[in-house]
């Protein structure tokens, strides 16, 4: 049965810090609703109602989008190597660009990367966990090398292009302000 709680305990934050994927929800007031998977140890837990995420230079930046219109975004966890149980976090974020201020000591939080895109400082206001019964078991072999080599072969300016030609717009046509111009 679900169960809702103000804040992460530190039983639920062990359980976000052993799993090695989440899943990104957000949506505009209209339009899709995008649902995102996550990994390479972009998640630091903060505290027990804050969680920072950092998003790498991808094919969409929904996330970005949607947020500039309403701020509000779900991140959930499941279970699948051991303990059967899905975890999800409600609240609001900000978006933070690699030109903002805070930018640069939460991404401090991370490995290096030059694909480092925004971050998400989370604010959750909801958590729940339900069951997890259905959700089936897979072993966990490794993370892909895939989008990192990628980032390294475009460089820091093959970044800047592709978020110029490719990440300025959600696939519904709203701006993700990726960059400074127009901004929030």
């Amino acid at each position: 049965m679900a169960k809702q709680f103000d804040a992460l305990s530190d039983a639920l934050t062990r359980f976000v810090e052993d799993q090695h994927m989440f899943f990104v929800g957000s949506a505009a007031p209209e339009g899709r609703v995008n649902i995102s998977p996550k990994g390479m140890d972009s998640l630091r837990v903060l505290g027990p109602n804050r969680i920072v995420w950092r998003n790498l230079t991808g094919s969409g930046n929904e996330t970005a989008g949607h947020l500039a219109r309403i701020n509000r975004m779900t991140l959930m966890w499941c279970g699948f190597e051991a303990r059967p149980m899905i975890l999800r976090c409600y609240g609001s974020a900000t978006t933070l660009h690699p030109r903002d201020a805070e930018f640069d000591a939460l991404n401090a939080l991370f490995p290096g990367s030059q694909g480092a895109r925004q971050i998400y400082d989370v604010a959750v206001d909801l958590v729940q966990t339900s069951c997890g019964y259905a959700v089936p078991f897979m072993e966990y072999k490794g993370e892909r090398d895939v989008l990192e080599k990628w980032t390294e072969d475009r460089g820091a300016e093959g970044i800047s292009e592709y978020w110029e030609t490719r990440n300025q717009t959600t696939i519904d046509g709203a701006p993700t302000h990726i960059l400074a111009q127009g901004s929030d």
